[in-house]
């Protein structure tokens, strides 16, 4: 394990002195899907899914797409967050594991999140009550209605597109090669994850200036509630512990992050995508799951303890799993590990090698 981990950290250190090179070329859109029906019931007339892509799509004889790569974000977050340096600069480089002159990548802004329909363009809280299975049909219909894809390569997902991740491989068991969730657990969110996701929705609610969503200015006292949260559910306690050895270094830290952190949130936006896991549980069904899956998860996640077993419960029920718990370091991102590539990239050349059609 410590030559394992003195390797990670020489890699680190080297990927953050590494020169930049020419970012490949982005190109984003929209699709608008008519009359979306939500597993609630409700439905939007126009619901607009935003997507960025790098590549270009590559077809067989048939007409069919084989390099298409779709990435999944996390909760809050955007497919932008994959355009960072410690995700693109180690992925999508010329000659990376995930090179656009190869593949074609697609980063889908979920439902709720993003440039995609949520509740802050109008709606408020009267917009559709969206769970993941939602967002992983309206991710289908933006693959196969808007950008004519009707099979993947590979997929990949972070946090609460890791748990998309396994909801695709259950319920669309023959459209990817391969699966490569990182950061979650493929059951019910309940014990402290379901705590910490009810204690930011209570503090939503119970503001008087949330005013039952229609509120005109952010509600203060919860959004100050909710970025607490937010912070010790992401933070790595040994590289923070290392990074803020003193009262006032951590004092100072939260200081400087914690007005720009909370500017950037809206109320009902983040009600909304936290209250989305609220029926999540692929569990009954992960016998479904035929393709070859690259589970990952970081011994220092807050949201997903290695020490409560769960993990090991589930992986022999996936016919074709690997499983890799990335151990406690000083280079640690907790909860974060996910978008750092360099810590997981040759578990993900590993998949790819091991997934590859066969013709």
């Amino acid at each position: 394990m410590f030559s394992r981990l003195a390797a990670m950290t020489a890699v680190v250190l080297a990927m953050l002195a590494a020169p930049a090179f020419a970012a490949p070329a982005v190109t984003e859109g929209d699709v608008v899907v008519r009359d979306f029906r939500f597993q609630s019931g409700e439905t939007l007339p126009e619901l607009k899914l935003h997507y960025r892509t790098l590549g270009e799509p590559r077809r067989d004889a048939s007409g069919r797409v084989v390099n298409a790569v779709m990435i999944l974000h996390g909760t809050g977050g955007s497919g932008a967050q994959f355009l960072r340096p410690q995700f693109a600069d180690v992925l999508f480089r010329p000659g990376g594991l995930l090179d656009p002159a190869k593949y074609y990548i697609i980063l889908p802004d979920g439902i709720g999140h993003g440039a995609s329909s949520k509740p802050s363009d109008g709606l408020r809280a009267r917009f559709p009550a969206y769970d993941y299975d939602d967002m992983v049909e309206a991710q289908r219909r933006l693959l196969v209605d808007g950008l004519k894809v009707d099979h993947l390569r590979l997929i990949m997902g972070t946090s609460m597109g890791c748990m998309h991740a396994f909801v695709w491989g259950e319920t669309h068991p023959q459209f990817a090669d391969a699966l490569m969730p990182l950061a979650c657990l493929p059951t019910q969110i309940a014990g402290r994850n379901r705590v910490w996701r009810r204690m930011l929705m209570d503090a939503v609610r119970g503001d008087p200036d949330w005013m039952g969503g229609d509120y005109m200015a952010q509600p203060a006292r919860a959004l100050r509630t909710a970025q607490d949260l937010l912070l010790l559910a992401g933070a790595a306690p040994l590289p923070q512990q290392l990074a803020l050895p003193t009262r006032d270094a951590a004092d100072a830290w939260l200081d400087r992050t914690f007005p720009p952190a909370v500017a950037n949130l809206d109320a009902n936006d983040l009600l909304y995508q936290v209250n989305a896991s609220r029926n999540y549980d692929p569990s009954p069904g992960l016998e479904r799951i035929t393709a070859p899956v690259m589970w990952v998860n970081s011994a220092d996640d807050f949201i997903n303890p290695p020490e409560l077993g769960l993990a090991e419960t589930f992986v022999p029920r996936i016919k074709r799993m690997t499983y890799v718990l990335i151990p406690v370091s000083r280079e640690g991102r907790g909860h974060g590990t996910h978008t750092w590539a360099v810590f997981w990239q040759d578990r993900l050349a590993a998949l790819l090698e091991a997934s590859e059609p066969r013709s």
